[in-house]
């Protein structure tokens, strides 16, 4: 082989190692590059572990409160009977339906050993219709509200009644019939006495009576004798009043009594019975009820 073939050779071998170098370092530095890429890339996309505070922050308001506690209540039971008087006065020709009527407690009322609905504290009312029992008036009432004096409202569904206590109820005739009643008898008296006049008799009477009666002829077969009697128009105009005032009267007092209005005063006594159970909450009622006590003269 000649010096030339082999300096050829010589400088082809070398070339090729400088070639093969220089791939082989590109090959690693785009190696280096793919994979510092692919980690970079992997840390972006895998989350990294929440922290505490952030887990808390991420589940929002409602899954991290507490369950709210539950209120405690008192129940009243249904059937009770609450005892009242009026506080405004109420005349049944007057009150509608949807009016409101008011009253207040006069006695405590109890559950266990706490006093649940004290005394002196409001009773409203809506009225649905009103009727009345003998002496007693009875309230009928589409619902009820109990409010205590620091402004705590119990409501109270219907329908409910409040009767008062027996002769309690007054009639109402109303203005008409009231004067009528007065009228009637006067009119009645009159009028029986001008009828008493015109059929009385003003002329003398004579009463004949016989002995054996219905004998005709002279005695001794035959006894009789006769009395006059004096005219009587002034006794059949008596007469004639004092019925005529007695059937006036009689029907004064039907037309009275015929009324089916009624008249409870302030300060009537009534009474309602729950119909159902009552559900009051108990911190309302305590505080209330010891608002009461540190301000007795309060309403």
């Amino acid at each position: 082989m000649s010096a030339n073939d082999r300096s050829l050779r010589t400088h082809s071998t070398t070339a090729f190692r400088e070639l093969a170098k220089t791939k082989i370092r590109q090959g690693i530095a785009l190696t280096s590059t793919l994979l510092l890429a692919i980690s970079s890339l992997a840390q972006e996309t895998s989350p990294s572990a929440p922290q505490p505070d952030a887990q808390k922050t991420s589940q929002g308001p409602f899954s991290s409160a507490e369950p709210a506690p539950e209120t405690a209540t008192i129940t009243v039971p249904g059937g009770t009977s609450i005892a009242l008087v009026l506080t405004h006065p109420i005349q049944s020709r007057y009150i509608h339906r949807g009016d409101d009527i008011y009253a207040q407690v006069i006695s405590p009322i109890s559950s266990g050993n706490q006093v649940v609905i004290p005394a002196g504290i409001l009773i409203q009312g809506k009225v649905d219709k009103l009727g009345r029992n003998g002496s007693r008036g009875e309230l009928y009432l589409q619902s009820m509200s109990i409010t205590y004096r620091d402004g705590y409202v119990a409501a109270v569904s219907g329908p409910i009644v409040l009767e008062s206590n027996e002769g309690y109820a007054l009639k109402d005739p109303g203005r008409g019939p009231l004067v009528g009643a007065f009228a009637l008898p006067a009119a009645g008296a009159g009028i029986g006495a001008l009828i008493g006049h015109s059929v009385a008799n003003p002329q003398p009477t004579t009463i004949t009576s016989t002995l054996p009666p219905g004998c005709i002829g002279p005695p001794p077969g035959c006894l009789t004798s006769s009395v006059t009697a004096p005219g009587s128009s002034g006794k059949g105009t008596v007469i004639g009043a004092a019925v005529g005032g007695a059937i006036g009267m009689v029907t004064s007092l039907a037309l009275l009594f015929s009324s089916h209005n009624f008249f409870l005063d302030v300060g009537s006594p009534v009474e309602v019975v729950l119909p159902n159970p009552l559900i009051l909450e108990q911190d309302q009622v305590t505080d209330a009820i010891y608002g009461a006590e540190q301000h007795p003269g309060t309403q």
